[in-house]
């Protein structure tokens, strides 16, 4: 029959073309993601900590349906339609160790079983994985970069209304990454209509106590914009230690305050002298909400090739120097690279189901898969490929042909002769060794 199914070449009569190569795969590189993820201790913790509420016994069991959603998200598989089309990968079937993989329809009922108790279930996860990554490699400090951002709706769909800073109907979670390694600490899925600020300081305060009972020496900072200048944020970390640089809206009162700085920008750029200046300056100010005057860092800068100066107004706790101050925060742009790839490498802000609990279990579940590619990356990457985004990484990495081959004792993927990336392969594999088996 296959023989008879072979295909010649039109371009090159020497070339036959059928599909009797045996078990093949395209993605060798998961085999990676394998080892790390058993030498963390995340299989054990699926285990141990993640259930539906389902008492149904069933073939394919919750923690596989998880580890296969992991899996595949990490390949870059993301809709539940992916699963038919993967059903005998023999890399995705030996990953789970099963004959083949779950179905469309069974995926999408596990995702439809989850509710309030499962998002508890995430959150304790990535806790505990948290404490797993420290112990391997413990930061000194962390800056907690928190934001808003916008996942679309389609249809009438539970909690998405329309947000007037997006201009666009859909949900508006909050985000707080670490600015220094990428790591998504905490998200929470909120309805459309909520202003970036609302329950901030419900989002933080368990993050905070986090770090100050299991990790008080290392130093905490936050860094946030205009959206979450309130002063019951400022209180929070003030009183919990927290370093902070938050920017203000541009006012009457707090341009008042910079004339000084406006009138040193004068004279810089009097008669032309200079097209473009900056000057840094600081004062105490207190706006009519707040319990008492705190510091504002200022920039005031005359942009190249325009006449009207710009205003930057940072109120902060931190006793560093306005322009050192104005340059921490100008860091956190790098945030908005770690939104987009959690958005477009890794499927986030896909909003699938009518209900807001399933959409949000969904997204946690893209938190988890975030957070284990960016420690397999930070942790056991090669040095020059650390810095790569997820779809390099994939392309290069983890996109590598294989061929399965079974003996009475073993199986052997027979990975792709040519791959340019072998040595990357090995070295990766030999840091993942070197990291002790967590429990």
């Amino acid at each position: 029959m296959s023989s008879l199914m072979a295909l010649r070449s039109e371009s090159n009569t020497k070339i036959k073309i059928n599909f009797d190569g045996g078990d093949l795969s395209s993605d060798a590189g998961l085999l990676l993601l394998k080892e790390f993820i058993c030498k963390i201790g995340f299989n054990e913790l699926v285990l141990q900590h993640f259930q539906t509420n389902d008492n149904t016994i069933r073939f394919h069991k919750d923690a596989d349906n998880l580890l296969q959603k992991i899996y595949q998200q990490i390949a870059g598989y993301f809709t539940d339609d992916d699963s038919d089309e993967l059903t005998n990968d023999p890399i995705f079937t030996n990953l789970l160790d099963k004959q083949a993989l779950a179905s469309q329809p069974t995926m999408s009922r596990f995702f439809n079983r989850m509710d309030d108790v499962t998002l508890m279930q995430f959150d304790w996860m990535l806790y505990l994985l948290r404490q797993k990554v420290y112990s391997i490699r413990k930061p000194e400090m962390v800056l907690l970069d928190i934001d808003s951002t916008l996942f679309d709706t389609f249809g009438k769909q539970e909690g998405e209304g329309f947000n007037y800073h997006y201009s666009n109907r859909g949900y508006h979670p909050l985000l707080c990454y670490d600015g220094l390694t990428g790591d998504l600490l905490k998200a929470v899925l909120r309805p459309g209509n909520v202003y970036s600020s609302t329950d901030c300081c419900e989002f933080l305060q368990p993050l905070l106590m986090e770090y100050l009972d299991d990790y008080p020496d290392i130093k905490l900072y936050l860094r946030g914009d205009s959206g979450f200048a309130k002063p019951e944020i400022f209180e929070q970390l003030e009183s919990n230690g927290t370093s902070y640089a938050i920017r203000l809206k541009e006012n009457a009162i707090l341009k008042v305050m910079a004339e000084s700085l406006d009138k040193e920008l004068d004279e810089l750029t009097a008669a032309n002298k200079v097209d473009y200046a900056v000057v840094y300056g600081e004062f105490q100010y207190a706006a009519s909400s707040w319990g008492y005057p705190r510091r504002i860092a200022v920039k005031v800068e005359k942009p190249l090739g325009q006449l009207v100066y710009m205003h930057t107004f940072i109120v902060t706790n931190m006793d560093s120097k306005p322009e050192d101050i104005i340059r921490f925060y100008c860091n956190r742009g790098r945030m908005e690279n770690f939104i987009k790839e959690s958005k477009r490498g890794f499927d986030m802000d896909t909003m699938s189901s009518r209900s807001m609990t399933v959409n949000e279990n969904r997204m946690q579940i893209s938190v988890l898969v975030y957070n284990l590619f960016n420690w397999f990356r930070r942790l056991v990457l090669p040095e020059k490929m650390r810095k790569l985004q997820v779809d390099t990484i994939r392309l290069k990495l983890l996109k590598i042909a294989t061929r399965m081959v079974r003996s009475a004792r073993y199986i052997t993927f027979k990975l792709c002769s040519s791959c340019p990336y072998k040595r990357e392969f090995y070295e990766t594999l030999k840091n993942i060794q070197l990291i002790p088996k967590l429990e």
